[in-house]
């Protein structure tokens, strides 16, 4: 955890004239250890302590072929890593962001109820109303601190993880396309032991070689081979140009053998 000078020297990033000895003084009268060795555990030992119970929450954005920005609302549970898209939109704002936690809250049903924490940073699209969906089924908001992305390392991961295996790779054409495909994404990224899954993963049938096709006799007594007419060539021809050897007459037409295309 922060010690009073670090705290001093974020309060100066946002404008904050205080001495780093008043800060001390405020972290001493009100009984707080100072850091490292804090009474209670740390944000890491919190975190997972408390795993099965947390949930996080973040935007990301995307472009299109467009050049349009679309914003995408991301929910995750720590404890199964299972991962909720909340919704889609160009213009995101405080009534947009109520109603996605509203739908997460009706897809979970009974098992919001197993969400005691929520964690999610200080954007102005988070609004009292937004965390009052969560509050309501007794869960507690906890606010990441200003520019502290590592407080909510695990949604920033799969914020990560939705760049580099999805939208890094796949040209989005709008809010529909991007809908569909976090959809399918989602039913891939939940999928248990996903990694175990793909690496083990082999094909459900063979590739086999096709077989040499059989010549074919024609009406003057010669045989003729049938890929030769797939490929529309005279394939004895190109051998011949090219002077390969084991033709008679150093390269030639093999005796008896015709090998034509099907205007010949």
């Amino acid at each position: 955890m922060w010690g009073h000078r670090r705290i001093h020297g974020e309060l100066t990033k946002l404008g904050v004239t205080v001495a780093p000895s008043t800060v001390w003084e405020i972290l001493h009268a009100a009984g707080i250890d100072p850091a490292p060795r804090r009474s209670g555990p740390t944000w890491r030992q919190f975190l997972h302590a408390q795993a099965t119970g947390i949930l996080a929450v973040d935007f990301l954005h995307a472009g299109t072929v467009l050049l349009k920005r679309l914003h995408v609302l991301v929910f995750i549970e720590h404890g199964t890593r299972r991962m909720h898209p909340g919704g889609v939109t160009a213009n995101p704002t405080g009534e947009w962001t109520v109603q996605q936690a509203r739908n997460l809250a009706l897809s979970l049903d009974e098992r919001s109820g197993d969400n005691k924490f929520l964690i999610r940073d200080r954007g102005p699209d988070f609004t009292r109303s937004f965390d009052a969906v969560f509050q309501a089924a007794d869960a507690r908001i906890l606010r990441t601190a200003v520019q502290a992305p590592r407080m909510n390392a695990t949604c920033e991961r799969l914020v990560g993880t939705l760049r580099r295996e999805l939208l890094d790779r796949v040209m989005i054409l709008g809010e529909r396309h991007l809908r569909a495909v976090l959809t399918e994404y989602q039913a891939h990224y939940n999928t248990p032991d996903r990694t175990k899954v793909s690496r083990n993963a082999s094909p459900t049938t063979k590739a086999t070689l096709p077989m040499s096709p059989q010549p074919i006799p024609t009406p003057n007594g010669s045989t003729e081979n049938p890929s030769s007419r797939a490929f529309g060539v005279d394939v004895a021809a190109g051998l011949g140009e090219a002077g390969l050897p084991g033709f008679p007459g150093g390269g030639g037409r093999p005796r008896g053998v015709v090998w034509r295309g099907p205007g010949a």
